[in-house]
């Protein structure tokens, strides 16, 4: 409800719930990722290795819509636990890829079940969490592109 001044109650704004919503699930897959030794984003970066292998360091940035300067720092930490190394491209020297090595391929069986357990604790059906993430996924891309 609006204060006097006509100013929403914080748990009123959609970017609250969105932000909020971030925090829970960061609370919920903090003991699920120190299982597998990662990180929340380290995880994200393993997620899109495990989809595609051998991403240049900017198709990476893009799937995750993270700045260079932002990964950079991630992959080099994931390099130093042993499950990605990073070299430039021999036909394009300017980019560097990203590769799994064995050991970051085998992590993948180890954070199998991470999704499945991900999905219990919040209480949706998969029907209901592929609506939400499609409908949050578009706000992000509607927002994206009002920005210009």
């Amino acid at each position: 409800m609006a204060d006097a001044s006509g100013m929403p109650d914080v748990g009123e704004f959609l970017c609250f719930a969105v932000y909020s919503a971030g925090h829970a699930f960061n609370r919920v897959y903090k003991p699920l990722l120190d299982g597998v030794g990662l990180t929340y984003p380290q995880y994200l970066v393993m997620v899109a290795l495990w989809s595609k292998d051998g991403q240049t360091v900017g198709e990476l940035g893009d799937t995750l819509f993270l700045e260079s300067s932002t990964l950079t720092p991630l992959l080099k930490r994931l390099e130093a636990l042993g499950h990605v190394t990073r070299e430039r491209d021999p036909a394009d020297e300017r980019q560097v890829r990203v590769r799994l090595t064995r050991a970051g391929t085998a992590l993948r069986a180890k954070a199998r079940d991470i999704p499945a357990c991900i999905l219990e604790r919040t209480g949706l059906s998969v029907r209901e969490l592929n609506r939400l993430q499609a409908d949050i996924s578009k706000l992000r891309d509607n927002l994206l592109k009002a920005q210009g």
